[in-house]
């Protein structure tokens, strides 16, 4: 055979093989695709079951079970339904359980039937949020697709009742309790009451929008109150002269208002919260001293500051200014008043005097034992504040964990801690060191003196790092901006005390820093600040700062750390703008202004004013919500040259 003719052969004989290899494997394909189209629809098919359970409204005893899958479409063309939200750990719901499949019965049997509901809070989460459930079990009627919040006793019988009573064609929803102010009808409304408590609110905050069901609900209970004491609220975005008239810059803002006047209210945001604390504020600020041993038990075992007010009766003009002016300081302080001649010749005054003084442990040669200021009808409110005020506090107090926010919250602060023990057995050893702190004290009228107990204050004594000084008295200073300063460990004396606050008052002392290591590269999206940074970075007064304040532990913090790193690349190229984070559990906040309850807190430090941060509230920590805040208070947003 030619060569030519050999090599076409071998072509043929290859090609054949091909096409005999390729027949044979397309069977194979085509079968493998048809079981992977098998598969999908298979998964599709699972897919849509579970879809069908999730939208099928299953019955348990009687009671249906609904789902935030399937809660819209099987209401949707419903006139009534009835409500219930529980936990499956709830003891309540667990034992109005067999109570409430009673109820579904019998109103299954009603003409037209009534659907009975029962829906899981705590996996049905979208549903509790829309329905403002925060207890268990709550309970709900549907009329219309409108929620009426049922507030009576979980018995069948009421519950019966109240269903077929909304169930009426005729039946509205009762009135509004809370009284709705304008500027036409506020004046009226509160110079007339005794005590009235005002919401500004706006209405597209998210705050006053979970507030709003608890404040009605306390109104209500509030109103059957003897005598009533009335809630009200003012849209502070329409009416905005009532706004900046009582200085509304957040909302809500609520006021306490007497004849007029207002007040802060500093009490619960939730229905039994706000009940009690208005009947607690219904009530006079001044309680009567009726005996002479009542005022002696003070002294001799009191704790706190005493203050009394001497009137000849409830008639003395003096006696309704002392009230008053107590309204301001209620909170933190207790007034008492007396009618007694036996009381006042105790004092040493006359009728018509405020008394303030301490208790006889806190007497000491450098200060007087009491304090005493005349009042009249015309007295101000500012005047008997003041008075209360300047002397509430004994040269040398005691500090402790209840009342350092109250009391000692003035800066600067020079702080001795010790065995600090007033008891009977201790009383002499405690009274040894606080009278060298004494005659320091005297000399520097200008700053608060105190002791305080070393285990008491455990955590601060470790954080200015005298936990091991191996003294049995250390002594520090707290000043204003979240500095401290430590007192170099040392035999402790008056001398030692006085050279040390001396060093202080003349700018000598460095600063105690609780720091984790600066960082050597800082120059990611989001900036890292450490206690030694704080000032330099967050304080920097030509630059805005976003701040958040975490803990490495804090489940929230975790969440939010992809989208504020977002957040921090998408302001990136602004270079008057900085995106910071701070774990505040290992690192001092050197200014009081940026104060951390709970984490992670966010504060807007702008440029100019940064002794006025701004507290991120927005329960919606997304990058639209946080970059809308920033928006808001920047002072100046600009790119860089790269970025343009």
């Amino acid at each position: 055979m030619r060569p030519r003719k050999a090599c076409l052969l071998v072509l043929l004989l290859a090609l054949a093989q091909l096409l005999a290899a390729a027949s044979a494997e397309g069977p194979d394909e085509d079968s493998s695709n048809k079981e992977d189209a098998v598969e999908e629809e298979d998964e599709e098919e699972e897919d849509e079951d579970e879809d069908d359970d999730d939208l099928e409204v299953k019955e348990e005893n009687g009671v249906l079970v609904l789902k935030d899958a399937n809660f819209d479409t099987f209401v949707a063309d419903k006139d009534m339904v009835l409500l219930e939200f529980y936990a499956p750990w709830c003891g309540h719901c667990k034992q109005f359980a067999p109570e409430y499949e009673k109820i579904a019965a019998t109103l299954k049997e009603s003409d037209p039937p009534i659907p009975v509901a029962k829906i899981d809070a705590t996996s049905e989460s979208a549903l509790a949020s829309r329905f403002d459930v925060s207890g268990y079990p709550t309970i709900k009627i549907l009329k219309k697709g409108q929620a009426v919040d049922y507030e009576g006793s979980r018995t069948q019988e009421e519950i019966v009742a109240k269903v077929k009573e909304i169930s009426q064609p005729d039946w509205t929803p009762p009135p509004e309790v809370t009284l709705v102010l304008t500027k036409d009808n506020f004046d009226e409304a509160v110079n007339d009451a005794d005590i009235i408590l005002v919401e500004f609110y706006a209405p597209w905050c998210g705050h006053c929008k979970k507030l709003a069901p608890e404040y009605e609900r306390a109104a209500k209970e509030l109103s059957k109150h003897s005598p009533p004491i009335p809630l009200a609220k003012v849209d502070a975005t329409a009416e905005t002269d009532l706004a900046k008239r009582f200085n509304v810059s957040g909302y809500p803002t609520l006021k306490i208002f007497r004849k007029g006047k207002p007040f802060n209210y500093n009490g619960p945001r939730e229905k039994y919260g706000i009940v009690d604390y208005m009947i607690e504020q219904s009530k006079p600020p001044s309680k009567q001293i009726l005996a002479l041993k009542q005022v002696q038990e003070f002294l001799k075992d009191g704790d706190d500051v005493i203050i009394i007010g001497v009137f000849k009766s409830e008639s003395d003009p003096a006696y309704q200014q002392y009230q008053d002016a107590a309204n301001s300081l209620r909170e933190d302080y207790k007034f008492h008043h007396t009618f007694s001649t036996e009381i006042a010749k105790f004092l040493k005054v006359s009728p018509g005097k405020l008394v303030v003084m301490q208790p006889e442990k806190f007497h000491s040669k450098y200060e007087p034992k009491s304090h005493v200021m005349d009042i009249q009808a015309s007295t101000e409110d500012a005047a008997v504040r003041e008075h209360v005020l300047r002397h509430a506090l004994p040269l040398v107090g005691h500090r402790t964990a209840s009342n350092e926010a109250r009391r000692y919250a003035r800066r600067p602060l020079v702080v001795v801690y010790y065995g600090v023990d007033f008891s009977f057995d201790y009383r002499a050893a405690t009274q040894f060191w606080r009278s060298k702190v004494l005659e320091v004290a005297k000399d520097f009228p200008e700053y608060t003196f105190a002791v305080a107990d070393e285990d008491d204050f455990a955590t601060e004594v470790k954080d200015l790092g005298l936990s091991d000084s191996g003294e049995e008295v250390n002594a520090a200073i707290l000043d204003e901006g979240g500095r401290k300063f430590a007192l170099e460990p040392d035999d402790f004396d008056a001398d030692a005390l006085r050279a040390f606050v001396t060093a202080f008052k003349k700018g000598k002392l460095k600063p105690i820093v609780k720091s984790q290591p600066v960082p050597k590269n800082n120059k990611g999206p989001v900036k890292v600040v450490v206690g030694k940074t704080f000032d330099s970075i967050v304080m920097d007064p030509k630059k805005d700062v976003l701040i958040e304040f975490y803990a490495p532990w804090c489940g929230h913090c975790k969440q939010l750390e992809p989208v504020y790193t977002a957040l921090g690349k998408k302001y990136k190229g602004h270079k008057n703008l900085v995106i910071a984070k701070m774990d505040a559990t290992a690192n001092d906040i050197t200014n009081d202004r940026y104060k951390v309850e709970g984490f992670p807190t966010i504060y807007f430090a702008p440029s100019g004013d940064k002794k006025n941060p701004v507290k991120f509230e927005d329960g919606n920590r997304d990058l639209e919500h946080l970059s809308k805040f920033i928006e808001e208070h920047a002072t100046k947003l600009s790119r860089t040259r790269e970025e343009l």
